[in-house]
């Protein structure tokens, strides 16, 4: 006999530990890049709008409206399709190019970046704009650095049509459909 219940196939197996998996990086990365330091930084406190208009704060909300539905999207995918997380230490089993990979490389640190960004419109704070530049920059390098060449690696082909035709940070106006 295996290890494993009657009826319960592999891939549930792998994508039970890679849903536990993201959701465990989801509160250790995003929920601190995005919401712990962000709160360190303002304490949530409102201060005057940019260039004086209310409007601006507007715009924040939706930065993050937008923001948090696409990095929880992204990160299911990861999970329920690719039977992994993001988390360098358990990568994705398959390279996953449907929802928001279709039109941008990396939406999860454009989301995050996005909501920093967002909150720092909303809440009118110099210090999170800044605090969202070198985060996205960090996330530039590294993304050179290490997560292209290795998914280069990893998936070879199917990873260089992909980045071939989605671009890394400004998202494309109509979806990518894989061949």
């Amino acid at each position: 006999m295996g290890s494993q219940r009657p009826g319960v196939s592999g891939t549930a197996v792998q994508r039970t530990i890679a849903v536990l998996g993201s959701a465990v990086f989801f509160v250790v990365a995003p929920f601190t890049l995005a919401g712990l330091i962000p709160w360190s930084v303002t304490g949530w406190q409102l201060r005057p709008p940019f260039i004086g208009l209310e409007l601006t704060r507007w715009i924040g909300a939706i930065m993050i409206l937008a923001g948090v539905p696409g990095l929880v999207d992204a990160f299911a995918r990861f999970a329920l399709q690719g039977l992994g997380t993001p988390a360098p230490i358990a990568p994705t089993r398959n390279l996953v190019v449907t929802g928001l990979y279709r039109y941008v490389r990396n939406p999860i640190y454009v989301a995050v970046v996005a909501i920093i960004l967002g909150q720092a419109v909303l809440m009118g704070d110099w210090g999170l704009i800044v605090y969202g530049a070198l985060l996205w920059l960090g996330f530039h390098l590294f993304v050179v650095a290490y997560e292209e060449p290795t998914l280069e690696r990893t998936f070879g082909s199917e990873y260089e049509a992909f980045r071939t035709a989605v671009p890394r940070w400004i998202p494309r106006m109509t979806p990518w459909r894989s061949q």
